[in-house]
């Protein structure tokens, strides 16, 4: 228990620092900048207190808020994806999330590519909604879904082809 504690606050602090001090400087062709701090959400324990892991992702979106002056965008589009991710995890991963058996860097890089890509989109649509919050921009909200999205989503599946130890 005590071990699970440690690494997912040292995720937490990492994923913070990761965005603030290196992913907020990127501004990739002029505007886009990877939000790689979800990564921490993709990754927290699958049995794990719910109310306990919502809380933690409001934490997390309410630090970045804190750190990028959004106005808590960041928090509402954190505790959105970690609400709903049982739901895309049953929908992407089938009788494995059932079982509680699942380890990200372990599954079918299909599965993976369609748990990664629907909270990514779904986060950034709700972020990028109430950055923006005018119905009029819509086209500037979707193709900043796109772009944001398209980029998050390279450096968070690099990332885990990187730095995951494969069990043979």
């Amino acid at each position: 228990m005590g071990s699970v504690v440690f690494w997912n606050s040292l995720r937490f602090v990492v994923a913070v620092l990761a965005q603030v001090l290196i992913c907020n400087h990127i501004d990739f062709l002029g505007y886009i900048n990877p939000l790689v701090y979800i990564y921490f959400i993709f990754l927290f324990p699958f049995n794990v207190n719910r109310s306990l892991f919502l809380v933690l992702a409001f934490l997390l979106g309410l630090t970045i808020d804190m750190f990028s002056d959004s106005g808590g965008a960041n928090a509402a589009a954190c505790l959105v994806i970690a609400y709903i991710r049982p739901f895309v995890l049953r929908f992407a991963f089938g009788i494995s999330y059932e079982h509680q058996s699942i380890k990200l860097a372990n599954t079918a890089f299909g599965q993976r590519m369609v748990y990664i890509v629907i909270l990514t989109v779904i986060h950034h649509f709700v972020l990028f909604s109430l950055e923006i919050f005018n119905i009029s921009n819509i086209v500037l909200i979707l193709e900043n879904t796109l772009f944001f999205s398209i980029f998050t989503i390279l450096i968070i599946t690099l990332s885990i082809s990187l730095f995951s130890r494969k069990k043979s």
